[in-house]
């Protein structure tokens, strides 16, 4: 379900690679993988009725947000032979004084991403065999969510970074090229089979210094850099309107996927940010950004 866009299309050519058939549903509208097979329709339309009589070895929902919207592809597929995987979010977990996060730590029963729970917990309630990842923030190539590039184009255009309080606010980003290995892993476990994964780079990181590493891949000394500290407080927590990044500490233990899959990421930070520029901010021909959110927040 998907599979044209970020995450989905990074996991679809690690599949195809590997020799697997591949079936996407999608609305058709981004360019398809070679080697895929398309079934052209949107799962909030009768479109789903053309997955009917249809099974498959695993099932894929990289889209899904709301319970009905897994609900409404296995009503009509059934069970998959083999796995259902799912792409959650770490947004689910509640704010913490605790760190970092675990995969039993508190829900946010107000989340924006509290269908995504219910998902996995009807799943498991089925008895679908499944596999659930949680990434903080992803980032890479092909991004659509302006994370990196919220701070590229701050230094590429010489505009002050506004910076909420002090800067020292910790979050962790990961790679999407590093999650869509990470999902290929797991259909070779059954280790991971009704297991929940938290999902991101080995280390958090400031929000200081997430600038100061995207200053290092786009070649700007850091002494150029302006950081503009702001009062938060005005904001919500989780918006990312504003400033891109949840005003909170927000970061997560990757142990248990590090350990059960042998996996870990295969990207540092600055290697990450540094494939993102050169790799896809490089090759925008964007106009220059509107940076009037910036004023208001810095009261200029």
């Amino acid at each position: 379900m998907g599979g044209t866009r970020f995450v989905g299309k990074a996991l679809v050519e690690i599949l195809l690679t590997q020799g697997h058939e591949v079936y996407l549903f999608t609305r058709g509208i981004s360019t398809l993988p070679e080697g895929s097979i398309h079934i052209k329709g949107d799962r909030k339309s009768d479109d789903i009725l053309k997955l009917k009589g249809q099974k498959f070895d695993v099932i894929i929902d990289s889209s899904g947000r709301k319970l009905q919207d897994t609900q409404s592809v296995i009503s009509v597929t059934g069970f998959p032979l083999s796995r259902l995987i799912y792409i959650s979010s770490a947004g689910v977990y509640a704010t913490n004084n605790q760190l970092p996060l675990d995969e039993t730590s508190p829900i946010d029963l107000e989340s924006r991403h509290i269908g995504k729970v219910n998902t996995e917990k009807w799943l498991l309630q089925e008895g679908i065999p499944f596999t659930s990842f949680r990434p903080t923030y992803i980032y890479g190539p092909l991004n659509y969510n302006p994370i990196e590039k919220w701070f590229f184009d701050r230094i590429k255009y010489s505009r002050p970074i506004p910076i909420p309080g002090n800067g020292e606010t910790i979050t962790q980003l990961g790679h999407v090229s590093d999650l869509a290995e990470a999902i290929s892993l797991s259909l070779q476990s059954e280790l991971a089979i009704n297991q929940i994964y938290n999902c991101s780079g080995k280390k958090g990181v400031t929000f200081k210094g997430l600038a100061l590493a995207a200053a290092k891949a786009c070649s700007v000394p850091s002494d150029e850099l302006t950081f503009v500290s702001f009062n938060p407080s005005s904001l919500d927590p989780k918006a990312r309107k504003a400033f891109p990044l949840r005003l909170s500490h927000f970061l997560t233990d990757i142990s248990k996927i590090e350990s059960e899959l042998s996996w870990k990421p295969f990207y540092s930070l600055e290697e990450g940010l540094k494939d993102s520029f050169i790799n896809d901010y490089q090759l925008l021909n964007s106009p220059e950004p509107d940076f009037s959110l910036d004023q208001s927040l810095l009261g200029i």
